[in-house]
Formats: C-alpha cells, structure tokens, sequence
C-alpha cells in the first residue's frame, strides 16, 4: 500500500511540473502583448521575444512526444536546419541569415500580431522626423540594394560624393573622408518614398536580426561590394573607470567632455568603411554601448572555430564565410576592442581592371609574361594598396597545367573558387603548424609553383628564398617592402636573422640570385591605386650587357647600383598618369622567359618587346 502511494505521489508531482511547464511556455509569447503598447513595441521587447522564441523552436518540445515516427523525425529535422543555421548565421553565411530571417519574421506575424496598424509603433516610418539617423540610412541602403544588391552602398556613395575629403573640425589644414548627419538627412528625404507594410517588416526584422545575431550596425553593411569595414578604432577607449577630482569614480559610458569641455565620441561609436583605398568614417553609425561593440568582436572571427580570444591570446586572425579576412584584438594587447574585415573583390581581379592609366597595357602584358615566363616575382607595396587582389589576378595567367601550392596566415586568396578546375592547394598558419612547416611540407606535395600570401616573418622569408632556389619552378610572394632596395636588404636580413648566413654580402647574393621582378604598387592619399615601378634584379655578373641594352647609354640610366651583388633596373614606371616604359628587360631574362613559353606565346612575347616596348622607350 504504501508503495502504491509513493508511486501516487511521484505521479501527481510529475503533472504539476509538466503543467506548470506548459503554462509557462504558452505564456511565453502572451507576456509581451500584457505590456503596455509602449514597452511591447521597442526592440528589447521585440528581441527578447524572438530569442525566446527562436530557443525553444529550436529544442525538442513536450507535445513531441504523441508524434508518429514519420512527423517526429521531420520535426527533428526542421529543429536541427534551425540550430545549424543559427550557428552559421554567426559566421557570415548569407543563406543561413535569409533563413533565420525567415524565421524572425513568421514570428512577428504569426506570434507577436505584427502588422500594418502597429508596425509604425516599432519604427515611425509614418513621421519622418522622428526618425534617426541609423533609421535612415537603414531605408535608404535598403532601398538600394532592392535596385542595385551589393553595388548598393558603392552606388549611393558615388550618387551622392560621399567619400569626397571634408575639412577636418578638429585640425586646421587637413581634411578626412565622413559621411554625418547632415549627409544621410539630405539623401533621405531626396531618396525616401512610401513603403509597403512588407517592406517596413523587412526592415524591422533585419534590425532584430543585426541585434540579436548579427553584427549590430554593420552586418549589412559587411556584405555589400566595398573593400572593408572596420569598428572600435577611434574615440575614447574604455577604461573602466576615470576618477576625477571630488567626482569619485564615473563609468566611462557617462562621459561625453573632455577637460576643456570639448565633446568627443566613444570607441563604440567607431565605424568606419574602406572604399576605394579611402578610410570612411560613418560618424552617424555607432554599436550604442561597450558591450554591443564587444558582442561583435567576439562573435565575427569564429568561422571554423579559430580557438578562443582570451587575454592570454589578444588577437585572432581569420577568414569568413565569404572569404574576408578578419582580425580581431582585445584588451590589454589592445586599448579597446576592435575588428578589421577585409574583402577581396574576386569579381575584379582581372589585370585590365586592376591597372587604370593611360599605356596601362603596357604593366598588363608585362605581368602576364612575368607568370608565362616562370619569373620569381615579389609583389610590394604599403597596406591597402592592392597587393592581394593583383596577385590573385596575375595568378590566371600562370599555365593551366602548373601545379599551385598556396601558404597563407588566413585563407584570403581563395584560388579555388576563382579557378576552380586548377591544381590547387592552400595551406595556412595554425596554433600548431607553424609556417615555416607548412612550406616544408610544400616540398612533398608534387607542386610547381609556389604561392605565399605574405613573407611577414623572418623564417618564412628565409624558407621562401630556399624554396625558389630548389624546391619549385617559380615563386610569386607580397611584401610590405616601400622600395626595392628595402625588399632585398629586408630579405637578406631575414637570412642572417636566422642563421643561414652569417656573412651578410653572401646573404645578398642569395637573395640577388632568387628575386627576379618586384611589382611596386602605391595608394596616393586621394586613395588612388597603381603599379608605381615595375623593377627587375639584375646581378653584377650580367652588368656588362646593361649598357648594350640600354639605348639612353649612359652611367645615369639605372636608379641607382647595388653596393654589392645586384643592380635595380627600372622596367616601367607610372609618371603623371601615364605608364612608359624605361628600360628594357635584360638579354638573359628574355631568353630565359621565352624557353618556360609555350611557341606560340614566346612569338607574342618578342613581338611585344621588338614592337610595343622599343616605341616606348623613354616615352
């Protein structure tokens, strides 16, 4: 009897739990319509709801259980479409945003009673004037990328001048590129028109999405076609706390005047895009908060599961869905948080788009017989001035049936998706695998030719001159040298840095005896990008023929000499505007370019040099 009333009990127990769980899940989405008509219809209610939501959509339900085998398992299904793209919505995927998108938006509908009556409650789109500047500049990029995708932004910046140089307000006699206020209130009451209740909806979801999974202000922004975006690298960074002078401690959130009462925005309020090779503030975006701008960071880098950003490890690089390159720091290797998303435009990768001016045929033929031609090539250059796309752009016309093996610190060239069909493998830097391993086992992976993102390190420079010496056909690489004599000594003394050399004219030598070509490009401060010099390495043992070969003939022709074991020989540089050719490639290189040609290049190949290139000489 008593077991029969312990069983009683249990049971009854396991009722009022399940009861009080069931209870508690329905009134889930009915809290939200209990609140006044003001608290229902702000964005925390509205993510709260939808986080709510989405969660227990997303776990297996009490109501599961008096399924058949056949509905139990497509909701099993559909629950674990719906985690995998909450995940991956996290790492940039564009179908698993639309997804949980879609998601959001039945919610509103169907769950929250969202509609053409209350929608002008969450954002007045029925009076302009109140909205802010975020809301408008949402509308209008939504707008545009209903007519133009993801040329949407690019278009409205060159509609409008938008990355035109402005006065700067804080220094006298300089200038930088903002887009304010005052800028996207002129566009908007220009562009705006009356919206659809569908258009409003999708509006208000993509802003509770970018809140809640997204990446806040510019998740929208991340994918249109722009060279980058980058946030929390300008204002006041977060301190903690300032204690000021009978003040005692004040959050630094509080803040908003210097000592000489000057006003200042805070490292949340840092949103900044790269267009063109122009850095673009947006002065009228901002995360709102520390903690926004934090959530951010700590979120964008994870695709692939990098490891964890901690503040024994301050940084992390990596790469997105799409492709970009993403670098994140944190406090204390950093001042504040930040991040950099870099993208590669694949779609202009192309030397005759790349290379703008007048004669550019001249640098573009040139590069493409520099790769037809197996030339050890360095391509130079400051950040941001191209480097990246134009070798993956020169990449093309390296014959079809080399091998390619590719090291890289993140996968940003992303070779196999633009040549699809190619023998190609990319390997990269890990925790574990350093990059000088990587290189080595290069060597044991049948490749041709060898392609490295960025000699950044000492022991990759030395690794990249032992491979271009025996282990491969020919090596393109980047470098951040300014000048070609830079790159050589920078590369020579990586060599004496690593003890492969001690005498450091023999480590010249060396490396006077693997470069062939280094491409020089420069980003003007109007943002402007060209290959400013297209060198050649010409060691001292052929010297003797650089006078026969130089039709000017005289001891000024070169740039300058080497003190030791090479000479620059200028092929062709950019001056004012246009590209001509200044000295040409020397007897040895063109014989031994034309001998790597197929036949039928290697006629082109002298032709171009016996016809195109001697006309302009001195040009």
């Amino acid at each position: 009897m008593v077991f029969f009333n312990l069983v009683a009990i249990i049971m009854i127990f396991l009722i009022c739990v399940v009861y009080l769980w069931l209870k508690a899940r329905s009134s889930a989405g009915v809290t939200a319509k209990s609140k006044t008509s003001d608290e229902r219809f702000t964005f925390p209610t509205l993510i709260g709801y939808v986080k709510r939501s989405l969660y227990e959509l997303s776990r297996l339900g009490s109501n599961d259980w008096g399924m058949n085998e056949y509905s139990w398992e497509r909701q099993q299904k559909t629950r674990a479409e719906l985690r995998q793209a909450l995940r991956g919505c996290s790492f940039g995927d564009k179908n698993d945003k639309q997804y949980v998108k879609s998601y959001i938006r039945d919610l509103l509908l169907d769950g929250y009673g969202v509609n053409e009556e209350n929608i002008d409650e969450i954002l007045p789109f029925h009076n302009r004037d109140r909205l802010k500047a975020q809301d408008r500049f949402e509308i209008i990029l939504y707008l545009f990328t209903q007519r133009y995708g993801d040329e949407a932004l690019a278009t409205l910046i060159e509609s409008y001048e938008l990355a035109e140089p402005k006065s700067s307000s804080e220094e006298d006699g300089t200038y930088s590129y903002d887009i304010d206020d005052e800028d996207i209130s002129h566009i908007f009451y220009l562009e705006y028109r009356q919206l659809s209740f569908l258009e409003k909806l999708d509006i208000v979801v993509q802003r509770i999405y970018q809140e809640y999974k997204g990446f806040s202000v510019v998740d929208e922004i991340r994918e249109q076609r722009i060279d980058g975006v980058s946030g929390g690298v300008s204002g006041m960074p977060e301190m903690g706390s300032i204690r000021h002078e009978g003040h005692g401690d004040i959050g630094i959130a509080e803040l908003s005047l210097d000592e000489d009462g000057q006003t200042y925005s805070h490292t949340w309020d840092s949103v900044w895009i790269f267009y063109k090779g122009k850095s673009v503030r947006l002065s009228f975006l901002s995360f709102g908060s520390p903690f926004e701008l934090k959530r951010v960071c700590q979120n964008i880098y994870k695709f692939n599961l990098p490891g964890q950003l901690s503040e024994a490890n301050g940084y992390k690089v990596n790469e997105m869905k799409d492709g970009s390159r993403v670098v994140v720091v944190r406090p204390p290797f950093a001042e504040s948080w930040a991040f950099f998303v870099r993208k590669f435009d694949v779609k202009s990768a192309v030397l005759e788009q790349l290379i703008q001016g007048n004669n550019a045929q001249l640098p573009v033929c040139l590069l493409k017989y520099l790769m037809k031609g197996s030339r050890i090539t360095a391509i130079t250059g400051s950040q941001g001035s191209g480097k990246t796309t134009l070798l993956m752009a020169m990449i093309k016309h390296i014959y079809a049936s080399y091998t390619l093996r590719v090291q890289e610190m993140s996968f940003e060239l992303n070779l196999r998706k633009m040549y699809s069909s190619r023998n190609i493998l990319s390997f990269r830097e890990t925790e574990y695998v350093s990059g000088q391993a990587g290189l080595d086992l290069q060597k044991k992976t049948d490749g041709t030719v060898n392609i490295l993102g960025e000699v950044s390190t000492d022991e990759v420079a030395a690794w990249m001159i032992q491979m271009a010496q025996v282990a491969s056909l020919f090596t393109v690489f980047t470098h951040h040298a300014k000048t070609f004599r830079s790159l050589m000594e920078s590369l020579r003394n990586s060599l004496l840095k690593t003890g492969m050399f001690r005498n450091e004219e023999i480590a010249e030598l060396q490396v006077a005896g693997v470069i062939d070509f280094d491409v020089h490009l420069r980003r003007d401060i109007t943002g402007q990008r060209y290959i400013e010099r297209i060198t050649e390495c010409t060691r001292l043992d052929d010297a003797a023929g650089a006078e026969e070969d130089n039709p000017a003939n005289n001891v000024n022709s070169f740039s300058y000499s080497a003190l030791r074991g090479y000479q620059e020989r200028v092929i062709v540089e950019y001056r004012n505007g246009a590209y001509v050719a200044v000295h040409p490639i020397s007897a040895r290189c063109k014989e031994e370019m034309a001998q790597e040609m197929v036949p039928e290049d290697a006629e082109r190949f002298k032709a171009f040099l016996h016809s195109g290139w001697r006309e302009n000489i001195g040009a």
